[in-house]
C-alpha cells in the first residue's frame, strides 16, 4: 500500500544540486525529505511525505489525526528504516 505520512519540517536547506531539501520530524524520527513539490512550505509547517517527497501541506490537527490513524493501523514501520548518511 502507498502511504503519505505527515511530519513537521524542522529545517530547510538546498542540496549540492540546488534541490530544496528539509529535515522532517515524524513523531521523533527525523528523515531528509525533498521539498521541491511544496515551495510554499516553511520551517514549522506540516507536510505529507510519500517515498521521500513532500507532496502537500496540511494543518497541525490534520497531521495529528492522520498520523494517529496510521499508527493505529500499524503502518509506520518504514519510518524506522535507517537512511544512508
Amino acid at each position: 500500500m502507498c502511504l503519505g505520512v505527515p511530519g513537521k519540517i524542522m529545517s530547510i536547506d538546498e542540496n549540492a544540486i540546488g534541490m530544496t531539501m528539509g529535515k522532517v520530524n515524524f513523531a521523533g524520527i527525523v528523515k531528509e525529505v525533498c521539498l521541491a513539490y511544496v515551495p510554499e512550505a516553511r520551517v514549522g509547517d506540516y507536510v505529507v511525505v510519500h517515498v521521500g517527497f513532500a507532496i502537500s501541506k496540511v494543518d497541525e490537527q490534520q497531521a495529528a489525526d492522520v498520523f494517529s490513524f496510521l499508527q493505529d493501523m500499524g503502518d509506520l514501520g518504514e519510518l524506522n528504516i535507517p537512511q544512508p548518511e
